[in-house]
């Protein structure tokens, strides 16, 4: 599977999770997560190592799952602490346990080898705990489709124009154009649209009449977590790039999981310099985030399809494809790097190296 699996996932919002066992599938592995009693998460491999019948169809007792087939029960660390009718417990009775960690109500799992979960990882930024910006969480977007064309999708600023008309983008971008750097760790796109009418989502919620000038950023950082930085501010005030926060200014968060090659999860969220504490604002904004979601979906799902069918030729590429194309080479390296070991510098190699 073209998976990165030595990565932090997102599983969903800490709201989702509490006593109840619940099964989820992340890069084609199913784990079980469950609140234990000290409230930290917990999530297990989904399957007894006995008859592979997944534990989130056994039962909790205290801290421990107990499946539901013969009562073999597990603890949080994935220990076998019993078998019912025998006192020895042997050492191939036990289940993987992930490393998780929960940051700004946002639930992340390490997929990959433990030893290598380093939190400090996972993705921040100052403005999650800065009171002068609004945290929403929002939904998980349920997208029948591969993850790489899901977070290629959140490093391209130029299908706005056609996709979203009439919600995140207009016909006035459609030419202008779009600065990539690959330069860096994280993958950039962005482009200003100068004096031009604002587009629908910053007509409700932005309050704007006359012309604005607008910004889309798009930073993909491996392997599929997407910031886009948007916003919009009167076109007469001729705002440098540097100075955003002047206008009004969101964060559209994207948290791209892969379930399985067919299937991906885009947990969404966003962060605000305008309207803070304002309950019904998030819900306005919650609204109009859904049906341009909606209308990437469609797309996504449609390319999935096409994808699954015999192709007559190669696909071609144009110039706006510089980020997906380095972001697609830089998983593939990644891949390919997991499914390698580097014993290190050789000692008294046998072989001379001449360049």
């Amino acid at each position: 599977m073209s998976f990165v699996k030595n990565a932090w996932y997102v599983a969903g919002w800490s709201r989702d999770f509490d006593a109840a066992l619940r099964a989820l599938t992340i890069v084609g592995e199913t784990l079980v997560f469950f609140r234990a009693s000290d409230g930290e998460l917990v999530a297990l491999e989904d399957r007894c190592p006995h008859k592979l019948l997944p534990l989130s169809r056994g039962k909790r007792i205290g801290d421990t799952i107990q499946c539901g087939y013969h009562g073999m029960t597990f603890g949080r660390d994935g220990k076998c602490v019993r078998v019912p009718g025998q006192d020895n417990l042997p050492k191939s009775a036990y289940v993987e346990a992930f490393p998780v960690e929960e940051r700004h109500g946002i639930v992340w799992v390490w997929m990959g080898d433990r030893h290598k979960a380093d939190t400090s990882k996972i993705f921040d930024m100052p403005e999650f705990s800065d009171p002068n910006w609004h945290v929403h969480h929002g939904d998980g977007l349920h997208i029948r489709g591969h993850y790489l064309n899901v977070a290629e999708n959140l490093v391209d600023p130029a299908h706005v124009s056609f996709v979203h008309p009439t919600t995140l983008g207009s016909a006035a971008s459609e030419d202008v154009p779009v600065h990539v750097s690959t330069s860096g760790e994280v993958i950039a796109a962005w482009r200003w649209i100068r004096n031009a009418p604002p587009v629908g989502f910053f007509q409700k919620f932005g309050g704007f009449s006359g012309n604005v000038d607008r910004w889309h950023y798009y930073y993909l950082h491996l392997p599929s977590t997407a910031v886009i930085d948007f916003g919009s501010a009167d076109a007469a005030l001729n705002l440098p790039e540097e100075q955003r926060d002047q206008g009004v200014r969101i964060f559209a968060l994207h948290f791209v999981t892969p379930v399985t090659e067919d299937y991906t999860i885009d947990y969404w969220m966003h962060l605000r310099n305008t309207a803070v504490g304002d309950h019904a604002a998030s819900e306005q904004m919650d609204a109009m985030f859904r049906v341009a979601f909606a209308e990437d979906k469609e797309v996504l799902e449609a390319i999935h399809i096409e994808e699954q069918r015999p192709q007559k030729r190669k696909p071609i590429r144009i110039a706006i494809d510089k980020a997906p194309n380095v972001y697609r080479k830089r998983i593939r390296d990644l891949i390919e790097a997991e499914a390698t070991e580097d014993l290190g510098e050789p000692e008294r190699p046998t072989f001379v190296q001449l360049d």
